[in-house]
């Protein structure tokens, strides 16, 4: 997925979730954060971010979106609409089906935002011989080279998860996609400490065989695309011995 009219510019503050202060070309403007979670260890003041300006002639009340940050020497795209975004581009090229455990076929149908019993998943897919329900979650909660979801507590996440478990038990294929909103981790694991209930729930629909799928992402000043495969740690134990890491 490709951005147009980017800038960089310079984080100053953030008065709520959905606003932040930003230096750009030496004067402070208010844009508007695509990301209303928490992401404290990324908006730091003087950490520099890239935005994107609003199409001429908008009526919007902020002219630029907060797109991505930089920590360290990562870069890391904080949008919450891009992981849907990217992970249908993924879908549509078969990347699902060159993933562990998921034979290759031809794809028939394609249908985002698909509700099915009390849930509504992010995508619902259809080969000539499975039927799949899909759901993304966006990760940019990285500490010392491990991701964590969620950075905050979400009833949301339990929900379809537990509604995964129920498309298992009717016949269907279910998937969780964590699209790793930047380069080089180690591996994933279920933020405990923040949601025990989210990590329980993984670990439950895991066991229930819900495929649990987790990929990093090129991340430029003006794009993302999903890359290559992380592993997914459960048991909270991660070592550091590679680049992609070997968790046990």
């Amino acid at each position: 997925m490709i951005y147009q009219r980017m800038h960089k510019g310079r984080f100053l503050s953030r008065p709520n979730r959905f606003v932040a202060w930003v230096e750009l070309e030496g004067q402070e403007i208010l844009c508007h954060v695509k990301n209303t979670g928490r992401c404290r260890e990324l908006l730091l003041p003087g950490t520099e971010v890239w935005l994107q300006q609003a199409e001429e002639g908008s009526s919007r009340k902020t002219a630029f979106d907060l797109i991505a940050v930089r920590k360290g020497e990562r870069l890391i795209n904080m949008d919450s609409q891009a992981p849907n975004r990217a992970a249908e581009e993924w879908l549509r090229s078969g990347g699902l089906f060159s993933a562990q455990g998921i034979p290759e076929q031809k794809l028939r149908l394609l249908k985002p935002e698909c509700r099915y019993g009390a849930s509504r998943f992010d995508f619902y897919l259809e080969t000539e011989t499975d039927r799949i329900f899909l759901e993304v979650k966006g990760v940019t909660l990285e500490e010392d080279g491990i991701v964590l979801f969620p950075d905050a507590p979400t009833q949301r996440g339990v929900k379809h998860l537990d509604g995964l478990c129920a498309c298992l038990a009717k016949g269907f294929q279910a998937c969780l996609l964590l699209v790793i909103q930047m380069e080089g981790v180690r591996c994933f694991r279920p933020n405990d400490r923040t949601h025990p209930a989210f990590g329980q729930a993984l670990r439950r629909a895991a066991a229930q065989g819900v495929k649990l799928l987790a990929y990093d992402c090129r991340v430029t000043e003006d794009s993302m695309t999903i890359r290559e495969p992380v592993p997914v740690e459960l048991s909270s134990v991660c070592t550091a011995s590679s680049a992609k890491g070997d968790c046990l």
